[in-house]
């Protein structure tokens, strides 16, 4: 049988692309292919060293570093399943994921590694505890150090899961999306074909890497090219300036650019050695899509995935790139829009967004009712999305089926953040909402209603409380409290007026 492991895909770019350098970090310490296949060899037989068997489950909480990249691609090799978690969660959020994905090793870093401990031995877990820094230490780089230098690549069925992605969609608790091995390389394969990636390229990678975008879609497009990774830790405006002249192609959230675009020194002649932009996870507004094409000479390329099917569609490399659409479906992937009945619409009709192709997930971990509920019976999948499909075949995302705020290019759950706020001394009830934002294309803002005789709460006082249990970005930019929230007759929170006042506001 062919081997379909997502590794031994990449491990003949990286064959090809020995000599040439994959990695430039921010000390400007660089590594090669060569180096990444002996570095994630060592790492796979460390992995191997603590018990570490095929289709087992290792759940990573780490800063961004070389040795996390390492990390990735050695679960691939020993067909591992890998858990990003995002390193801004707290320990009672990480609990749902532990507990739901049952993994057999966590890799934090050592200043969380006591609480993990405790939080696995509290949830009756059969998990080993491992740590790694931002330099590259921790108890894990120590096995790594001892491991072999060679391993095996594992034989993987193209349907074998390489990676689960915890995502509410639009509801609920967290779901963990499987990632099949078929899924990676589909996308990956496509997506380079389609941005006209080669081993010329020099990819800047300031993304975080517990997220599709960073982990999968910037990650593979260099690796199954042969490019060149610039690998920053994390996005400065100001550093960025300083990189672009050194590269060809930048991914990132609509933020970076604002941000960007904010830096007077951002002009046409620090953008003259770049080929490509390209923006996701996040609407762009049309006013920074515009001030991008004044100020660099260059037109963003917008595109439209999710954690479920990797990317689904994007604007031509060769050909109009629409401001305010994410462009046609990718090859292989089919995208239509559907009426209440899941019957497809024409051409100008807003109507449910529904994908089929390589691209999309196995489905929700140990979820099969999920899962059966997300599928049409011929095999499409609901995205939550709404949309428009022009006669041209452009796609435009009008919006989501529920109230999913995607900020900064993270999603953010309403129900979460209302369940943390109503549980404040004080607080009798709230609604959470998503509003425009220059920078985070959406903020969260909250309306909440006090009891007059509870104890006495300020803005900033709940914004403390929440910090305590919340990543950052869930936390509301914006608390207004209300002597009621607007219900229609039936007694539901009508959103859309709350929202329109928490903007206008």
């Amino acid at each position: 049988m062919k081997n379909a492991n997502a590794y031994a895909v990449f491990a003949r770019s990286f064959a090809v692309n020995a000599a040439r350098p994959a990695l430039e970090l921010d000390s400007g310490q660089s590594c090669s292919y060569a180096d990444l296949d002996h570095e994630s060899a060592r790492c796979a037989a460390a992995l191997q060293g603590f018990g570490m068997q095929r289709g087992d489950r290792v759940a990573v909480q780490v800063e961004k570093s070389a040795q996390s990249l390492f990390l990735y691609l050695a679960c691939l090799r020993a067909g591992l399943v890998y858990l990003p978690l995002n390193t801004a969660y707290r320990l009672p959020e990480l609990e749902h994921f532990l507990s739901d994905a049952q993994p057999s090793l966590v890799v934090c870093g050592p200043p969380v590694a006591a609480g993990i401990r405790e939080l696995v031995r509290s949830s009756g877990l059969h998990a080993q505890v491992a740590t790694l820094d931002t330099s590259g230490g921790g108890s894990l780089s120590e096995a790594v150090g001892q491991a072999a230098p060679h391993f095996a690549t594992a034989t993987m069925a193209p349907d074998e899961l390489a990676a689960i992605i915890y995502t509410s969609g639009t509801t609920g608790r967290a779901k963990g999306a499987m990632v099949t091995h078929r899924n990676l390389v589909s996308n990956a394969t496509v997506l380079v074909d389609t941005w006209g990636f080669t081993s010329e390229d020099v990819l800047l990678h300031a993304l975080p890497i517990f997220h599709v975008h960073g982990l999968f879609v910037a990650n593979h497009c260099a690796l199954l090219s042969g490019a060149k990774l610039l690998w920053r830790a994390k996005f400065d405006a100001r550093a960025i300036l300083s990189d672009l002249p050194h590269a060809t192609v930048m991914m990132g959230v609509p933020t970076y650019y604002t941000r960007l675009l904010a830096e007077p020194g951002f002009t046409a002649k620090t953008c003259a050695h770049m080929r490509l932009f390209i923006s996701g996870s996040a609407p762009l507004l049309l006013d920074t899509f515009h001030e991008f094409q004044r100020r660099t000479g260059h037109t963003i390329l917008e595109r439209y995935g999710m954690s479920e099917a990797g990317m689904i569609t994007s604007n031509p490399l060769l050909g109009a790139r629409r401001g305010g659409t994410v462009g046609l479906p990718l090859a292989g992937v089919s995208v239509r829009t559907v009426d209440a009945q899941d019957r497809p619409l024409p051409a100008g009709h807003n109507g449910a967004i529904q994908i089929r192709g390589d691209n999309v997930f196995a489905g929700y971990w140990r979820n099969p009712d999920k899962t059966r509920e997300e599928f049409t019976e011929d095999g499409w999948f609901r995205t939550g999305d709404v949309g428009v499909i022009d006669e041209q075949g452009y796609l435009s995302i009008v919006g989501r089926a529920k109230d999913l705020i995607i900020s900064g290019g993270y999603n953010v759950y309403p129900k979460e953040i209302e369940l943390a706020i109503d549980a404040i001394p004080g607080v009798v009830e709230s609604a959470v909402v998503g509003i425009p934002h220059p920078d985070f294309g959406e903020a969260v803002a909250a309306a909440v209603v006090l009891d007059p005789s509870g104890p006495t709460l300020s803005e900033d006082g709940l914004i403390a409380q929440l910090k305590i249990q919340l990543a950052n970005y869930k936390i509301p930019k914006r608390v207004r409290f209300v002597p009621a929230l607007p219900r229609n007759a039936m007694g539901k929170v009508q959103k859309i007026q709350l929202r329109e006042q928490l903007a206008s506001a």
